[in-house]
């Protein structure tokens, strides 16, 4: 499945909620407040959903948060079944420290989107090492730094502003406002992190 570059709130229909992907607009300008039918239907779908449904759109609704296609976030979960914890709690730990993620909850993106194209463009180091890849790993002790060209840029200001006056910087992270940096200080817990999906059935839906 090739990279989707439609429009993102249809995305949003189709799963019947929201999924943050343009950041602070999902609050104030959402098209699901308004056409809150799935595309291509005119009205609500009538019926029971059956349980494979059920599982496929959980699984849908996470992948289309972390802008991930199939192949990938299968081979992530086939990782995380192999780790020592839960299946699904280690799986939501991975998608968590990726770099673009950590980015966006660090405040130095107003979404998803903004952070990978940071990351795409070369505008953040690791460990004061460039790395372009959004899906880059994180590890405990990891330090993330944004490069000073694009510290005045009118997305990197809002999103400071927004995080700074909702304090949405999770605990597991340390900012450095000065510096425009920060460390990730060791693994989130499952209540920690931001992806609002039942794990559960995800990891029923590739044990089928």
């Amino acid at each position: 499945m090739a990279r989707y570059v439609g429009p993102v709130c249809k995305l949003c229909r189709r799963e019947q909620t929201k999924l943050f992907l343009k950041g602070e607009k999902c609050f104030t300008k959402c098209v699901l407040d308004k056409r809150a039918t799935i595309p291509g239907m005119a009205k609500p779908q009538r019926g029971k959903p059956s349980e494979y449904m059920i599982r496929l759109r959980e699984k849908q609704k996470l992948r289309r948060m972390v802008m991930m296609t199939e192949r990938p976030f299968a081979h992530l979960v086939a990782k995380a079944s192999h780790a020592t914890g839960k299946t699904g709690e280690e799986l939501l730990k991975y998608l968590e420290v990726r770099l673009d993620n950590v980015v966006r909850r660090l405040g130095l993106a107003v979404s998803l989107k903004a952070a990978r194209q940071l990351v795409l463009h070369g505008h953040i180091k690791v460990n004061g090492r460039g790395i372009n890849i959004p899906s880059h790993q994180l590890e405990p002790g990891d330090t993330v730094v944004l490069s000073p060209k694009v510290k005045d840029s009118v997305g990197v200001k809002l999103s400071l502003e927004t995080a700074a006056r909702k304090s949405t910087r999770p605990p597991f992270l340390e900012f450095n406002e000065a510096e425009l940096s920060g460390k990730l200080l060791r693994w989130p817990t499952r209540e920690e992190t931001s992806f609002p999906v039942t794990e559960q059935l995800i990891v029923e839906h590739y044990s089928r």
